[in-house]
């Protein structure tokens, strides 16, 4: 096990701000790993129980969470379940490690939403380059999805502008989501139901029968390129993944 007052000096280290929490019950693996993130700059925070590390996730959620799958009460991979359904966890990239290194162990845990499996034992080396893998993948995926541009279309989530031709296009809040939530996955179709459980916020309600006037008021303002949100009629409504062959 490692020594405590170790622990406690590299507690008052100088971190890069990345937390990660590691929900695991064999203390002397949880507090390796902690051990060995901490030298490498993270923040890192142990729970023993599903539970607990559920609480603290709730409470402040983690940049990236790791879990074992044997633990007492709540397994792993239920944990795992309830995060990746969770509208403000699902983001929250998640390994899994465990001693249960089966293909078919291994593909559970990626099916109910996992980022990566390690089986233990594994290295300390190899468990951090996974974690930096994940991050650089979760990184790149924001980025990827912070600016959309088809056609004349230009959505730029971080500025939350919207440009037509290069010229600015004023939308309300609730627009702007409805149109950035259709643009990230061009050719999907999302129902009525789906569109306002993404994009409702605490400060205003959506209901079903409101999306339809908004989206005509949506593709009103985007002119030119109004086309771009189709109605699945019967269904919902989607981004086209192309312009229209003229």
């Amino acid at each position: 096990m490692i020594e405590l007052p170790i622990v406690e000096y590299l507690r008052g280290q100088p971190v890069t701000g990345r937390k990660i929490y590691i929900i695991e019950d064999e203390q002397d693996i949880s507090e390796l790993m902690r051990f060995n993130l901490s030298l490498e700059g993270f923040a890192v925070e142990t729970f023993s129980t599903g539970e607990a590390g559920l609480k603290a996730i709730e409470e402040n959620a983690p940049d990236l969470l790791i879990l074992d799958i044997m633990l007492p009460g709540m397994s792993g991979l239920e944990i795992c379940r309830q995060l990746k359904e969770g509208q403000n966890t699902k983001k929250i990239p998640t390994i899994i490690v465990s001693a249960r290194g089966e293909e078919a162990d291994v593909v559970r845990g990626l099916e109910i939403g996992a980022d990566d499996y390690v089986t233990k034992p594994f290295s300390p080396k190899v468990l951090h380059a996974r974690v930096e893998a994940v991050l650089r993948r979760g990184q790149e995926a924001r980025k990827a999805a912070e600016v959309v541009q088809i056609g004349g279309l230009t959505i730029n989530a971080g500025r939350v502008e919207v440009l037509v031709d290069g010229e600015k296009v004023s939308l309300t809040q609730s627009e702007f989501r409805i149109l950035h939530f259709l643009a990230q996955r061009p050719g999907w179709v999302y129902t009525r139901s789906q569109i306002v459980e993404a994009i409702r916020g605490e400060n205003y309600s959506v209901t079903d029968r409101t999306i339809d006037f908004q989206m005509v008021g949506l593709r009103k303002k985007l002119g030119s390129v109004g086309h771009l949100i189709e109605t699945v009629r019967g269904v919902g409504y989607r981004f086209r993944d192309s312009e229209p062959n003229l």
